[in-house]
């Protein structure tokens, strides 16, 4: 995966969960708005047949005024006599007769006078259906009550056609909302992946360069800034650390050869021999630490065709020797690559020499073209390096003394050059269950 992408990658989760706590904030707003629009508007329209029904009941008073209400006698429901006919204009004329002793309705059918109003009102108008309205009256036979009713199915069909509306509507504003909040902050973490991904390909062979800064003047901004006044003093530092180490190796060279040519002069002893052992190890590391100096330096590579196998060929005949450890060569011809010849010699003395050093009676090299690729690979019978501890070798310094019981020197530099020479040829190195194993690109054409 790109540096990019893993930087996008990363931000999705900040990014999906600022859309999701937006879309839920927004989502609890607007159920909220939707319950109190809805109970604000069925009360209103309550409210308003409420109010027609009582005008309806204040219209009908001069009529019911002008009626009797009053319970038929015993002997009139003793001989079935039935009751009145409902008056037909409003109740002006004529008595109404109740056979219930309860009820006198006027013409209309939304209109009732009653002298038990609780008990007509929930026989003549059932709650939820109408909305109901009462006016105290005086008629011939005593006070009563005249009720009204209006219909609230226009109330309810009210509600039908705002529910209608909010059912797709509030899920579709949620929908937009939710887009706009992943679009706007996707859009304001642009600039971070574009920060994170500069800040993860960036290495310490090229602190030299720097995370870009959005024009936004923001919080953002603030953070590429620092982040680059961070790179600008960690390469001031990387430089000074890497003039002091090839000045130094640089100057440690010339003292050394001189004690070892007078070392070489002395007369032989034991003593003389161990220092002259000591004084290798001196010259060796400086010379390590002189090529890791260039190499971290970024010197241009000065390329030119090679064969890979003739390279490799020379420099593992020249490697440290031990008499009971043979090195075997299986060398391809014409395995032609663009390179350092020198460069390559350095890392194929490297690995024949920690070969060599740890095998038990054989080190093998072997150059072929695979897979349009070069490969080198140098391995040897020894104990081999634990699958944990593969990686670590290639570390500046390391050296893994229980897996290499017969180490007989080496500051650990060997390996982390051969590594950064593979690199700067554009190519890999590691470690595998065969031994070590580098692969350059070919020669095209």
């Amino acid at each position: 995966m790109r540096g990019w992408e893993r930087a996008v990658a990363g931000l999705s989760s900040v990014r999906l969960r600022a859309t999701a706590a937006a879309t839920l904030v927004v989502a609890l707003a607007l159920g909220l708005a939707t319950l109190i629009l809805v109970l604000s508007l069925r009360g209103s329209l309550v409210s308003l047949a409420d109010a027609e029904a009582a005008k309806k009941a204040m219209a009908a008073v001069p009529y019911a005024e002008t009626l009797e209400v009053k319970r038929a006698d015993d002997a009139e429901l003793a001989a079935g006599t039935p009751a009145q006919p409902l008056p037909t204009v409003a109740g002006k004329e004529g008595e109404v007769h109740l056979s219930d002793g309860r009820v006198a309705r006027l013409a209309d059918p939304d209109l009732m006078i009653t002298k038990k109003k609780a008990a007509a009102a929930t026989e003549w108008a059932s709650p939820g259906e109408y909305a109901v309205a009462g006016v105290e009256v005086r008629t011939a036979t005593g006070p009563a009550t005249v009720l009204a009713r209006v219909s609230l199915d226009s109330v309810q069909q009210a509600l039908r056609t705002l529910y209608q509306a909010l059912l797709p509507g509030v899920p579709a504003l949620l929908a937009v909302v939710a887009g706009m909040t992943w679009l706007s902050v996707g859009r304001a973490l642009g600039p971070v992946a574009a920060i994170r991904a500069k800040v993860a390909d960036i290495t310490a062979r090229d602190l030299n360069q720097r995370v870009p800064v959005p024009r936004s003047k923001d919080e953002i901004a603030a953070l590429a800034t620092t982040v680059n006044g961070t790179l600008d003093r960690l390469e001031t530092a990387v430089e000074r650390h890497k003039r002091f180490v090839a000045d130094a190796a640089h100057e440690l060279r010339s003292p050394i050869a001189t004690l070892r040519a007078r070392l070489e002069l002395a007369e032989p002893s034991e003593l003389t021999e161990e220092a002259l052992a000591d004084v290798e190890r001196l010259q060796s590391l400086a010379a390590d630490l002189l090529m890791l100096a260039k190499l971290d330096a970024g010197e241009p590579l000065r390329a030119a065709e090679l064969d890979l196998g003739q390279v490799a060929a020379e420099a593992a005949l020249r490697a440290r020797r031990r008499p009971e450890v043979r090195v075997e060569l299986d060398v391809e011809p014409d395995v032609v690559l663009q390179g350092s010849s020198a460069h390559l010699d350095r890392l194929v003395t490297n690995l024949a020499d920690n070969a060599v050093r740890h095998a038990a009676s054989t080190v093998r090299v072997r150059v072929a073209a695979e897979g349009g690729e070069a490969v080198l690979k140098v391995s040897d019978d020894g104990p081999g390096i634990p699958p944990g501890q593969r990686e670590a070798v290639f570390g500046r310094f390391t050296r893994l003394d229980e897996a290499r019981a017969r180490d007989a020197g080496g500051a650990g530099l060997g390996l982390p050059i051969a590594r950064d020479i593979a690199l700067l040829h554009g190519g890999s190195l590691v470690y595998g269950d065969g031994g070590f194993v580098a692969r350059f690109p070919l020669r095209d054409g």
